[in-house]
């Protein structure tokens, strides 16, 4: 960081120390105006104070984005009046650098809105985006357009991005490409990218970002996602390597995470309470995965803020409920905001890491993984640069690991990611900070910290993670498709077109087995007589490979004892002639029993299934969901599952089905049955299209189907909707808990090589 912008921070600190914030020291609002805009303060008008320009949306402030009072009652930058202070349309880097090829239109300058075209030479082919947008932050929609031909090199053409000049034009292996950006551009990602043996290049794609250039959520969610992912699942130990890259976390293995969150005055007073909810909602979407992390959180400014320490996680004094509570409760006293000093606050991780080593010694320090998290503007004023510090993190971590008879580096177990927040961004301060392989580490957020929440909401939308069971994104808003999908990404529809037309609901719980009743079939029904309706890379309808129904399932089972349809082992699974391509809105649903429902339930390795059924059902009136068919997609229903003492007072009301003359509910309905319904519990009830559905319950981001939709005792609705249950109606679902031999013989069948199968638990 510059000695200029240090010393003025530093120079207004002592004003506000020696002279008390006397009225003379302060600044004035005089020709502070901004055209098409307007500006905010941190602190009135007193020394230190920083002025924020703000602009509307598909605009930024020129000349500058802040100015800062400093000692002498000036402000820096001093405003100029032959270049008054306005809103400037949002401007992209110039993407005429392509070669090979031409950008259409031609044009001096490219602003938000502008659309390009590249259409490559003769000879050559396109790669990347052949359309492209300049969007509201300053970035070019798709991807770098490439006009390449097979040249028989052993890398592809790396590009140029839109706005950077390339130094570099063989790609064998060995070979280096360098990147400038050009004017007042600057680089983000890889200065740097070398050619290897396995046709990749090192290190990620660069972009020139200007000023006022800023990371949307959906894209740092997607980058930073899915960067983190490889730290927050496990991987058995049996080598030392997965799919070409070094595995991050054995089972037996300890993730440490260290967050810190920059609150002094550069960033705004009123960012503490965006802050704790930007980090709370990091942490439970870090819950969501197989891994249990140890913490470390600081907010700070001249000094760190302790929230919690990660010492007091590995002694057990800490856990994910008691940290989400000091969360809540963590205050800051405003006059402890003055200054920054960010050095501070890796130093005092570093002292954390230490201490660990010392206690776990060497070899136990080789299982533990480190990820930093910063989130700051790099205003630093005191303390000066981190880099020292950092490189004694590094330091640390990397000591030599040997496995086999050969030292491995151990870039893997250390990743620093900065996050550059606030209304302007030091960005030469703060890029050289972040280290860690497997993609990047800087973002660039707009302004605001309350951005944040928006991205780590969004995280696990990242394609690197979406196949773990489960997964959904339960705080999307909004009533449109993708929001259902996003929400309930492993709804299946099935419909049967034999004698008549039937349709049922399902549920994704592999990528190639749908779950669903063994009542939407009847005697006759063939695979070519059922398709499954599923977003699958924009391909909807899905073709069937065969259907399996319980080998118990017999509907004509108990007609001379007075159950004219019997619909115990009501199960059915699918196989699908094709696998199901995994994506944002296509993911299975967690059932019961296998080893993944156990990491998502966050159970120890060696639990049983039933830790699993006491966890999920474990009250008396359990609450849970399932699907009905709406428009545009699906909506949840939510009823209670009456267990325990409550369970015979439900189940009654199915001696008033029609078709029912036994006196013994028990008849109709066995232990393999949850009840539903009340009026008083104000339970919704199942339609005719809803039966096959998933009922499920959701466990911190992660979705579990404890049964599917069966039967019921009154027809209240033909075709979805939310319909509330009447005095006497009840539904009844196949407890999935109770079909796990069923479920296990097909999905876990490990004599077979046409699929993966589960791996799934010992009952107890």
């Amino acid at each position: 960081m510059g000695f200029y912008k240090h010393w003025t921070w530093f120079a207004a600190l002592l004003c506000l120390h020696y002279m008390g914030g006397e009225v003379w020291c302060n600044c004035t609002d005089s020709n502070m105006q901004i055209e098409g805009g307007h500006y905010t303060l941190t602190k009135n008008l007193q020394i230190g104070t920083m002025l924020v320009y703000h602009c509307p949306e598909g605009y930024y402030p020129y000349p500058a984005l802040t100015r800062l009072c400093q000692l002498d009652s000036t402000w820096i930058p001093r405003p100029k009046k032959f270049l008054p202070q306005r809103c400037r349309l949002v401007e992209c880097p110039d993407p005429n650098v392509m070669e090979n090829g031409n950008v259409s239109p031609p044009q001096e300058k490219y602003f938000v809105s502008n659309e390009t075209t590249y259409e490559c030479y003769s000879g050559y082919k396109l790669r990347g985006s052949a359309r492209r947008t300049c969007g509201l932050n300053a970035k070019w929609t798709g991807s770098t357009p490439i006009c390449s031909r097979d040249g028989g090199d052993t890398c592809a053409d790396p590009g140029i991005p839109a706005g950077a000049t390339r130094i570099g034009h063989v790609f064998d292996i060995g070979d280096k490409v360098n990147y400038i950006c050009n004017g007042n551009l600057f680089l983000v990602g890889s200065k740097e990218r070398i050619c290897l043996e396995n046709g990749q290049w090192t290190g990620i794609e660069p972009a020139c970002y200007y000023r006022h250039t800023f990371d949307t959520p959906m894209e740092v969610s997607k980058a930073f996602g899915g960067s983190l992912k490889d730290s927050l699942t496990t991987h058995d130990p049996t080598d030392d390597t997965q799919e070409g890259r070094k595995i991050r976390i054995s089972k037996n293995g300890t993730l440490n995470i260290y967050i810190g969150v920059d609150i002094s005055e550069s960033i705004s007073e009123d960012h503490i309470e965006d802050a704790k909810d930007a980090v709370t909602s990091l942490i439970t979407k870090i819950s969501s995965f197989a891994v249990t992390p140890n913490y470390d959180i600081r907010f700070f400014s001249s000094i760190p803020h302790k929230v919690v320490s990660i010492l007091d996680f590995l002694d057990g004094r800490e856990t994910l409920s008691s940290l989400k509570t000091k969360m809540d409760n963590f205050k800051v006293d405003e006059d402890k905001t003055s200054g920054t000093d960010l050095n501070l606050v890796f130093e005092t991780f570093l002292e954390q890491m230490a201490v660990i080593k010392q206690r776990v010694q060497d070899d136990g320090f080789k299982e533990h993984r480190h990820v930093i998290i910063i989130f700051t503007d790099g205003a630093y004023n005191m303390g000066g640069s981190p880099l020292p510090t950092v490189a004694k993190i590094k330091n640390l971590v990397y000591m030599n690991h040997t496995s086999k008879g050969h030292v491995q580096p151990r870039e893997d177990y250390l990743d620093i990611y900065i996050f550059g927040i606030g209304a302007e961004i030091y960005d030469d301060d703060l890029k050289p900070l972040v280290v860690g392989t497997g993609g990047q580490h800087y973002f660039r957020m707009q302004n605001i910290i309350g951005n944040l929440e928006k991205t780590f909401d969004n995280i696990i939308d990242a394609d690197e993670v979406v196949g773990l069971c489960g997964l959904h994104n339960a705080t999307t808003e909004g009533k449109d498709k993708d929001v259902a999908k996003k929400k309930y990404p492993w709804v299946v529809f099935i419909i049967v077109q034999n004698e008549g037309l039937r349709k049922c609901l399902g549920s994704l719980v592999t990528p190639k087995f749908v779950l669903t009743a063994a009542h939407c079939f009847k005697f006759g029904d063939a695979p070519e007589h059922i398709t499954v309706e599923i977003e699958d890379a924009g391909f909807k309808v899905k073709k069937v490979k065969k259907f399996t129904l319980h080998p118990n399932y017999n509907v004509n089972a108990k007609v001379n004892e007075g159950v004219k349809e019997f619909y115990d082992y009501d199960v059915a699974l699918i196989e699908l002639v094709d696998y199901v391509d995994i994506s944002y809105f296509v993911r299975p649903i967690c059932i019961p029993c296998t080893l993944e429902t156990s990491d998502a339930l966050r159970l120890p390795r060696g639990s049983k299934c039933k830790e699993q059924e006491d966890l999920l059902l474990k009250t008396h009136k359990e609450k849970l969901y399932f699907l009905t068919k709406t428009d545009p997609l699906v909506a949840a229903k939510s009823v209670f599952a009456k267990l325990g003492d409550n369970r015979d007072a439900c189940i009654r009301h199915a001696l008033t089905a029609q078709g029912i003359t036994t006196k013994n509910p028990k008849d109709a309905v066995t232990d393999n049955f949850l009840c539903t319904g009340s009026k008083t519990d104000r339970d919704h009830i199942a339609c005719t299209g809803d039966s096959g559905g998933a009922v499920f319950k959701d466990y911190e981001y992660r979705t579990i189907q404890v049964a599917l939709v069966s039967w019921g005792t009154e027809n209240l609705c033909e075709a979805g909707g939310m319909v509330e249950s009447s005095e006497t109606s009840r539904d009844f679902h196949i407890n999935l808990f109770r079909v796990v031999p069923f479920l296990k013989s097909i999905l876990g069948d490990e004599a077979q090589d046409d699929y993966a199968p589960l791996q799934f638990l010992d009952y107890e």
